[in-house]
């Protein structure tokens, strides 16, 4: 290898500075690499989604339903999942997360009651119900709302 040999990778030069319309010599004269007549060769051009006329795809599939623009996508945990916690430990989302029991919280954690709790803990989570808040409060330990 040596310098006569280098040169940029496949794809790392990109040069639109040629110049169009400037003749036969230049091999982009007359038509200026559009072609003759058409839609591509005339400025102006057509929306996204145009299909030529034909019925384009998004008018094509049924719609269906309604989605709420405003509604939360909560993250469900039972209390069984809090076994993997010492005694006296304080669980919050942070500590959800490292122990790999949420992945992604989106918009909270809700404690649901499912399974069996044997240690008492400090639950900080968005929402719980009646009965993981029971369960939780029956050991000694706090459930807290953030």
């Amino acid at each position: 290898m040596d310098l006569s040999n280098l040169r940029p990778a496949d794809g790392a030069k990109q040069s639109n500075n040629f110049r169009r319309g400037r003749g036969h010599g230049s091999g982009n004269g007359k038509t200026a690499g559009k072609g003759h007549k058409g839609q591509k060769a005339r400025s102006g051009g057509t929306r996204p989604g145009f299909e030529g006329g034909q019925m384009p795809l998004y008018r094509r599939i049924p719609k269906r339903g309604f989605t709420n623009r405003n509604s939360k996508t909560i993250v469900g945990i039972n209390v069984s999942a809090l076994e993997v916690f010492e005694n006296d430990a304080v669980v919050s989302v942070d500590t959800l997360i490292e122990k790999g029991i949420v992945k992604n919280p989106k918009d909270g954690v809700k404690i649901l009651g499912n399974g069996e709790l044997t240690k008492k803990l400090t639950v900080q989570a968005n929402a719980f119900s009646a009965g993981a808040a029971a369960k939780i409060e029956a050991l000694g330990g706090k459930a807290e709302v953030i």
